[in-house]
This record gives C-alpha cells, structure tokens and sequence, in this order.
C-alpha cells in the first residue's frame, strides 16, 4: 500500500467515524452529543494548521544547519549574478 493510499485510507476512516458520531449512531452522553461533536471539524482544522505552522517553523529554524546546502546555494546566487551581468541586467 502506497503512502497516497494510507493517507487516503486513514481519511475516510476518520470521516466515517465522524460521521457515525455525528449522525448519533452512537449513544453518547447529550451534552457532548449536541455541544462537542459538531464543533470536531473546526477544532481539526485548527489543530492541523498549528501543526503545519510548528513544521514550518522548525524547518525555517534549522535552515543553516546545513553547510553545504548553504554553500550551494551561494554559487547558484553568484552563478545567476554572473548571467544575468553577461545580459546587461543591474545586479548588486
């Protein structure tokens, strides 16, 4: 089973048992029936984007860990400062 399908296959199970929730299959206490079960979604989506900002952020943080991912970059600038010097284009 591929990644895509994992992925994929994890989804529809979540939004099945959602939907069993929601749908009150279940026998659930009232309170969280009406209270807690239609907010799930919202509280998904914003736990999801934290998640995604907190990835972003580690990755921006341990950006120059690299060496020499750093040091390829910096010949890709030069070599791009010198091409674009050769086409009569400002560059500082």
């Amino acid at each position: 089973m591929t990644r895509a399908l994992q992925a994929l296959s994890v989804l529809l199970l979540v939004s099945s048992l959602y939907l069993v929730l929601y749908l009150g299959l279940v026998p659930l206490n009232e309170t969280v029936q009406t209270e807690v079960i239609p907010v799930l979604p919202f509280y998904a989506v914003i736990v999801f984007g934290c998640y995604l900002l907190g990835r972003l952020g580690i990755a921006i943080f341990t950006f120059n860990d690299v060496p020499e991912a750093h040091a390829e970059l910096q010949k890709e600038i030069e070599q791009a400062k010198i091409e674009l010097r050769q086409g009569m284009v400002e560059v500082d």
